[in-house]
This record gives C-alpha cells, structure tokens and sequence, in this order.
C-alpha cells in the first residue's frame, strides 16, 4: 500500500520508496531544507529517531526519494492522516525537498505526483501540506499543478513548554 515502485526518469534518476540506507541522506535534505526555511538549527532529528519511524517494528511515517548517481536528492516524507467527514484517509505531507543544484529538473512534481497517484490508488481523498507564507516559489509550484489554499484555516500547533504544561495541567470537573 505504501510501496512505489522504482521508476527510471528520463535523465537517469531513480524514484522510489526510500530505504534503510537512505536515511543518511533523507536526513541530509531535511536539514537542507532547514536551512532553506531560515531554521538552520532546529533539526532535532537524528538517523537512529528517522530509520525507526521509518523502518522500524511499526512504521508510521513514509518517504519517496530521486536517487541519482547514489545521491538522495529530493525526498517526499508524509504520513496518513484520516478525515472524519469523508470517512478515508488522506496523506499529509510533511516534506518535499529537491537540493538546490537538482532543481528545475522535475524532482518535485514527481515526487509530489507520486504522492497523488498513491491516494488515488487507495481511495485516499486528500493530499494536503503546510507551505510558509513567504515560500513564493513553492506556493507558485503548488498552484501550477492545481493545488489551491485552504482560506479560512489557520495551523494551531501546541509545543515547548506550552505542550508540558498544558499536558501535565489536571482536568477540573465542571462545577
């Protein structure tokens, strides 16, 4: 369900589902992309937290890689989600990223294209993602390929000491 099968690109790039030896370099664009999105330090992860969400007894998170020359260099890293309204899972997309010097040749929309062909095969109604108000590029690749805002929705995310505290807080009964 999750498994893509290896496709050779025109210019002799490989996608595919990535690999347990991939993790190195699936963790090499997220921190490049960290420092695309102006967040050079925050990457938290390492290889051993990535190869067990990934591979490990109970993966539940996925990745698609353009492998070229033995190089990862663009990685889709997504999850499912499920929508209560329309009763189906969805994929949510956590990642997209091609390395710079790797750009313009398409990486993106395939590995973004795989993502949807994967949703339609499992009857999946919904690839959605988070893009940065100020990422004018990819929000004008996104809308290339059809996609649109969701207006009226804000992303809420609780985390930090924000997190802990309203986690540890106990619950009251109504009075």
């Amino acid at each position: 369900m999750h498994n893509l099968t290896a496709e050779t690109l025109p210019d002799g790039a490989v996608l595919r589902t990535a690999r347990p030896e991939d993790v190195p370099g699936i963790l090499h664009c997220i921190q490049e992309l960290a420092v695309y999105e102006k967040e050079p330090d925050a990457v938290e992860n390492t290889s051993f937290l990535l190869t067990d969400v990934l591979f490990g007894e109970a993966p539940s998170v996925y990745a698609h890689v353009v492998e070229r020359d033995g190089t990862i260099v663009g990685i889709a890293v997504w999850f499912r989600n499920y929508s209560t309204w329309t009763g189906t899972h969805g994929i949510y997309l956590e990642d997209l990223f091609v390395l710079p010097e790797h750009r313009g040749a398409g990486y993106g929309k395939i590995l973004l294209r795989s993502l949807a062909t994967l949703c339609a095969a499992n009857g999946y109604r919904r690839l959605e993602w988070s893009v940065l108000d100020w990422n004018e590029p990819s929000i004008a690749f996104y809308r290339s390929v059809g996609a649109v805002p969701m207006d009226g929705w804000s992303v809420f995310r609780l985390d930090g000491d924000a997190l802990g505290t309203f986690g540890a807080a106990t619950a009251s009964p109504p009075a």
